[in-house]
């Protein structure tokens, strides 16, 4: 888990080298997402289509339940999950939403009010 206690705000996350490391195969999936035969194969297939990443089991359940912290937790950027929420039809305020514990509605009335005076 890179949850770095004793950062501003607290509960930041920092995608550090060993992050990188761990998420690597996860993230390469994500960014195939890019390409449109990709995501046709991903839908037709979730789970062989993570397997063919190699993704690890906790990554697989992870990707497979669209456990969006989780998948930070294991590696994943958020530059490239977005990949995935967007297939989803998710967007980034969404994810800002559920990595803050907002709805998707009060993360974008908090961004438009100047950011989270909350931390």
């Amino acid at each position: 888990m890179t949850r770095q206690h004793g950062l501003e705000p607290p509960g930041t996350y920092v995608f550090d080298g060993p992050t990188s490391r761990r998420g690597h195969r996860m993230n390469k999936l994500f960014m195939s997402l890019r390409e449109e035969t990709a995501r046709r194969e991903f839908l037709a297939g979730e789970a062989a289509y993570c397997a063919r990443f190699a993704l690890s089991g906790p990554q697989t359940e992870a990707v497979l339940r669209r456990d969006w912290q989780a998948m930070l937790d294991l590696g994943g950027s958020i530059f490239f999950l977005y990949k995935l929420a967007m297939m989803d039809g998710l967007s980034m305020q969404y994810l800002g939403g559920v990595f803050t514990g907002m709805t998707e509605a009060e993360f974008k009335a908090a961004m438009l009010a100047g950011g989270r005076t909350d931390v």
